[in-house]
């Protein structure tokens, strides 16, 4: 840097010249103007706008001009500085502007383009059926009724009728509960809950009982250790065999659609007096009498020995009580043929029948 000048001559200070700094200031806003990202405007602005700038150093030599020159050379450095930073200013916003609206381009979602969505889950098969059965006895004014699946083995068996040397009591049958003397076994069906619904509620008593079971089955296509059942009892004055017929064609025809055909067979259990064998018949296309039966499900009047053991007096009241297998409507209703799909937990297996299923 100069040091003071008491003559001032202006050919001495040539980067304070008029056309110079104007020169200055026509570089600095062609730089901006060329500058197409921040990256490169920002090396621009270092350029003419920083500490080795061209007009920074001009505005040094300032200081070495006699005090009328130094005014007039202040201002026109000044002057020119200012325009160059509103003009830096002014293309910092441009520059932004644009690389915003490239970004918001680069990062459109085209909605029209085929997208593979996150596979869905699906509510499962069997799920589904207890629902649709439990509503088909709500809509006929029943109540669901639900119990523990530890059940004793006075409510399992004794309370039903079942003799202490009754087969199904066996452990080839029955899943029994450490320490035996607990007398507690996993249930073999959902009569339970009826005689807890007759020991707990006022007559008369219209419940339905979908739930959990166990048994010592093996593990195939027609058979699980761990199944489901729905169960249905009605204790009322004045019921008869022919309100279980009623009541089943009903339960048929909502599940199974209204061309399906039901018929007793005689059989036998501890807990019913008369009983039946429940089947259905879809009427298929081709299929024989023979062949187009299928076993549903056991019901029959219920037997006043279960009565009497619940408190109730079986000369004023009757009842009825069915039970059939979710599972198996579930086969029947959207022809699946193997029991292990509903338990291997394939959630393409509830997806390929939750349609039908609900």
């Amino acid at each position: 840097m100069s040091g003071p000048n008491t003559n001032f001559d202006p050919v001495q200070v040539t980067p304070l010249n008029a056309d110079q700094v104007d020169g200055f200031v026509t570089e600095a806003l062609a730089a901006f103007d060329a500058a197409t990202s921040s990256a490169e405007l920002k090396q621009a602005r270092i350029e003419h706008t920083g500490e080795r700038s061209p007009l920074a150093l001009a505005n040094r030599e300032i200081g070495a001009l006699p005090p009328q020159a130094r005014k007039d050379a202040g201002k026109r450095v000044g002057q020119a500085r200012g325009r160059v930073n509103q003009a830096l200013k002014a293309r910092e916003q441009e520059v932004s502007a644009a690389e915003l609206e490239q970004r918001l381009a680069a990062e459109t979602v085209d909605v029209s383009l085929p997208v593979e969505l996150t596979p869905r889950g699906a509510i499962h098969p069997i799920t589904g059926m207890m629902d649709i059965v439990s509503d088909v006895f709500l809509d006929m004014g029943w109540e669901i009724a639900e119990g523990p699946e530890a059940e004793s083995e006075w409510l399992n068996f004794d309370a039903l009728n079942f003799p202490p040397d009754h087969p199904a009591r066996y452990l080839q049958d029955t899943l029994f509960l450490d320490p035996p003397e607990n007398h507690l076994v996993m249930r073999t069906h959902t009569s339970p809950v009826q005689v807890r619904a007759l020991l707990e509620r006022e007559l008369p008593v219209y419940i339905a009982c979908p739930g959990k079971v166990y048994r010592a089955d093996e593990f195939d296509a027609t058979h699980l250790p761990v199944f489901h059942q729905v169960e249905g009892l009605v204790v009322d004055k004045g019921i008869s065999m022919a309100d279980l017929k009623g009541t089943l064609d009903h339960l048929a025809k909502a599940l199974f659609g209204p061309e399906v055909e039901t018929r007793f067979r005689p059989h036998f259990f501890p807990f019913t007096e008369p009983s039946a064998e429940v089947d259905i018949k879809f009427n298929l296309a081709g299929a024989g009498d023979a062949d187009g039966w299928i076993e549903w499900g056991g019901c029959g009047v219920v037997n006043p020995r279960v009565l009497i053991a619940c408190g109730i007096d079986p000369e004023v009241y009757s009842g009825f009580a069915f039970g059939m297998g979710i599972d198996r409507a579930v086969m029947f209703r959207n022809g699946a043929t193997d029991l292990r799909d509903m338990v291997e937990g394939d959630v393409r297996f509830s997806r390929s029948l939750i349609g039908e299923a609900r």
